[in-house]
């Protein structure tokens, strides 16, 4: 059995329109959801290992994170440029050759990859939009990452900044 825990990076900012998509930071909400994320999260079960985008405002959101839930600073981090992606099926290949015996992984990435890998998991359209700083928790009943597939996964619990007091 594996869990997937899936974040979408917290809200971006626009000001500097020169930047490249990839250097784009978190603008005033993102920087103040992400550490909420992180606090209402706290009470769930700490993923084994973090994988991150190496986008700017993912790996801010990722800090962000770790201020509301230090626990989390103090498992595996790795910023990997292969999750700065767009696209649901580069996520689950990348999911497929995740070699990690962990059980439990969680996925800081971008929209419409995690969307549509959500609805692609559990085999039908569970959601519409995975909102900026929204969290997503799956079981997949598999014994290796490389047994990941469409279809194959439970969608167990959400979260998202909108719904936080």
């Amino acid at each position: 059995m594996k869990t997937l825990h899936l974040l979408r990076h917290a809200k971006s900012s626009w000001a500097a329109a020169e930047l490249d998509d990839h250097e784009r930071d978190l603008n005033d909400r993102g920087r103040r959801d992400a550490p909420r994320m992180g606090r209402a999260l706290a009470g769930t079960a700490l993923p084994r290992a973090v994988y991150c985008s190496s986008a700017l405002r993912a790996r801010r959101t990722l800090e962000g994170l770790c201020d509301g839930w230090p626990a989390l600073a103090g498992v595996e981090q790795l910023i990997d440029p292969a999750l700065y992606t767009f696209d649901w099926q580069d996520l689950m290949d990348w999911l497929q050759d995740l070699r990690t015996p962990a059980s439990a992984v969680l996925v800081i990435g971008h929209n419409p990859a995690l969307t549509d890998l959500c609805n692609q998991l559990v085999g039908r359209q569970a959601l519409d939009n995975l909102p900026t700083a929204g969290y997503l928790c799956f079981s997949l009943e598999i014994e290796t990452w490389s047994d990941c597939t469409e279809g194959l996964a439970s969608l167990d619990g959400w979260q998202f900044p909108r719904d936080l007091p």
